[in-house]
């Protein structure tokens, strides 16, 4: 049986697009609804543009009450009966209330090898450290930020005279081949860690 997707994104959903791009064919799974944060996301107005039903919750009425908002959240998905959640780019922290109910049901991905670099800035923070590798992960979500059982990573040398924007762009490269390769392997049941190297 096909699963059927919600892609959850703050911006101009660039994984998105990958994930969407990837779900044709023999996928095991195909996208429902693209759910925003931000009404004016470019990723939204991608996804009207190809007729993939849309939601926006605005964050900003609810004022920090995290439970409303993921009231509202979980009303909109009702009537898109998705049985999973990707998450991609949506900045804003989900709380145990809502990713306890979609436990083992939805995934993300970081710009960096968990478990190091939780958090933002993850491209500056590894050539602080002076690594020599960088990377990205899918994970399944949890209530603790960008922690849960690590699905796929793809590895990026870290260069000569990288900046933060050079490594940010080589991590996406690869972003856009590990996730849609994870979601896929995910939606056929298969957890089994995928690791790919640039």
């Amino acid at each position: 049986m096909t699963k059927r997707v919600a892609i959850f994104l703050s911006g101009g959903g660039s994984n998105m697009r990958a994930l969407v791009e990837d779900m044709t064919g023999d996928h095991p799974a195909r996208p429902c609804v693209i759910v925003s944060n931000v009404a004016d996301a470019g990723g939204i107005a991608w996804a009207k543009d190809r007729g993939i039903a849309t939601e926006v919750v605005d964050h900003k009425p609810f004022k920090g009450d995290r439970a409303a908002f993921e009231a509202e959240l979980s009303a909109r998905l009702a009537a898109h009966a998705p049985d999973m959640i990707c998450l991609a780019g949506f900045m804003r922290k989900l709380t145990a209330g809502f990713t306890d109910a979609w436990a083992g049901r939805m995934i993300n991905i970081h710009p960096s090898l968990l478990p190091l670099y939780k958090g933002l800035h993850t491209h500056a923070r590894a050539l602080e450290a002076g690594d020599k590798v960088h990377g990205c992960t899918v994970h399944e979500v949890t209530a603790a930020l960008d922690d849960g059982p690590i699905l796929g990573q793809a590895r990026v040398p870290v260069l000569e005279g990288d900046t933060a924007d050079d490594l940010a762009k080589r991590v996406l490269v690869q972003e856009h081949r590990l996730y849609p390769a994870v979601l896929r392997r995910f939606a056929a049941g298969d957890r089994s860690l995928l690791t790919l190297d640039s």
